[in-house]
């Protein structure tokens, strides 16, 4: 996705050094696109290093504010919307207020809006500043690997599924079901006998995958029509999901509360009178 404005800063260059307290990363828990560079922060260890503001899940008709916050601002940027630090970075903005953003505090203005050069750029920019057992989520040795693999779950998971929901015809909703079951069929062999997507460790492949994952069963399933069966019925791809559920950094990023307000609160078309389901049972995570 591209966006109009200067927002393709990179985090770690000589405009942008990667320092500790200097930036600020704003996300909201709902968003899939946020979640996986939180979980990347939280990996590498960089939660002590970029502080984070959180987005409330349910979008006003301004777009995306701060209202889990006291005063309903951002409490480091004291800001209300995130089209705030849009207007603020650049004042002839038109488009939409997308997230996540990384923003420098030195000037308060975004450096950059896309999730995957966020991604690539906390993990190879921002090295020194890790935690000493850091995992090396895109090592040289598996990044073609990693690459087109990252292609295949954009275009045929996460972009199977959103095509599924924005679709106006039985025969488009079919054929993107088809390409997604198919795909998570073929991953759920997969992990018959390996433990990670690419290789013998944890790589930002997995995180990719697991933000999909993770919103399948409470919001995907239902909303979306993704209903041949749920995730739990998975034999393989389930205990993987939540065997990365297990990680710190990504079991406490991830808010089904958050996720499932947001999804049905957010369509009204589809949910007019405002309701939000109580289930499914989310606990099973835990077990």
């Amino acid at each position: 996705m591209t966006h109009a404005g200067p927002f393709k800063g990179v985090l770690g260059s000589d405009a942008f050094p990667a320092q500790a307290g200097r930036y600020r990363f704003i996300w909201s828990e709902l968003c899939p696109w946020s979640h996986r560079v939180a979980i990347v922060r939280q990996l590498l260890g960089l939660d002590t290093v970029i502080s984070e503001g959180k987005l409330n899940p349910v979008i006003t008709e301004k777009g995306w504010q701060f209202s889990l916050d006291a005063g309903n601002q951002d409490p480091i940027l004291g800001t209300t919307y995130m089209m705030d630090s849009y207007l603020k970075t650049d004042p002839d903005y038109a488009g939409r207020a997308t997230i996540p953003v990384i923003i420098d505090l030195t000037t308060e203005k975004i450096v950059n809006n896309e999730s995957h050069d966020l991604m690539r750029q906390l993990e190879m920019n921002f090295t020194g500043l890790t935690k000493p057992d850091a995992p090396e989520l895109y090592p040289e040795h598996l990044r073609a690997e990693i690459d087109e693999i990252n292609a295949i779950i954009l275009e045929e998971v996460i972009g199977a599924i959103y095509q599924m929901g924005a679709t106006q015809s039985q025969d488009d909703y079919a054929k993107q079901y088809d390409i997604l079951f198919a795909r998570l069929d073929q991953l759920d062999a997969h992990f018959a006998d390996h433990d990670f997507l690419v290789g013998e460790q944890l790589t930002e492949a997995d995180i990719r995958l697991y933000v999909s994952l993770v919103r399948f069963d409470v919001a995907y399933y239902s909303m979306y029509h993704a209903d041949r069966n749920q995730l739990n019925e998975f034999p393989n791809l389930w205990p993987y999901a939540k065997s990365l559920y297990k990680i710190p950094a990504f079991r406490e990023t991830t808010n089904f509360e958050a996720i499932k307000k947001g999804f049905w609160l957010n369509n009204h078309a589809e949910n007019p009178r405002q309701i939000v389901p109580l289930g499914p049972d989310t606990s099973i995570w835990q077990a």
